[in-house]
């Protein structure tokens, strides 16, 4: 049963895994919220720049171009108000506060968990 009330939020998902990319589709299309999506810490970096109507970033870390964390630095500059947060396949215990130190506002591991995902972006958008 769909609960949350995210119709029309704008989510960024910058993500270069199209398996992982489908599954967010997959996952936020019951919200009925709008998902851009880009493969790279650049590209993410310009479509801030350029839509102002973003209301949450879903930043995969290990990225081409530029990585994740170097681009939410970026993106934080123009917009510290966005929230943006950090997936990674290589987590390790003790990342998610590393990640928050580093400035993304909230950390999901891979492979997802779709509560946990859930749950994140209802802090940001519920």
């Amino acid at each position: 049963m769909i609960t949350k009330n995210w119709e029309g939020k704008v989510i960024l998902a910058v993500e270069d895994d199209e398996i992982s990319l489908e599954f967010l589709k997959e996952l936020f299309e019951p919200y009925k919220t709008i998902l851009l999506s880009t493969n790279n810490g650049q590209s993410a970096i310009d479509i801030c720049k350029s839509d102002p109507t973003i209301d949450l970033v879903l930043m995969d870390v290990q990225l081409p171009v530029l990585n994740g964390k170097e681009a939410m630095k970026e993106i934080k500059k123009l917009h510290p108000e966005l929230p943006i947060i950090a997936q990674t396949a290589f987590a390790m215990s003790g990342d998610k506060e590393a990640y928050i130190n580093d400035g993304f506002d909230d950390y999901i591991a891979k492979p997802i968990n779709v509560q946990e995902l859930l749950s994140s972006v209802e802090k940001f958008l519920g």
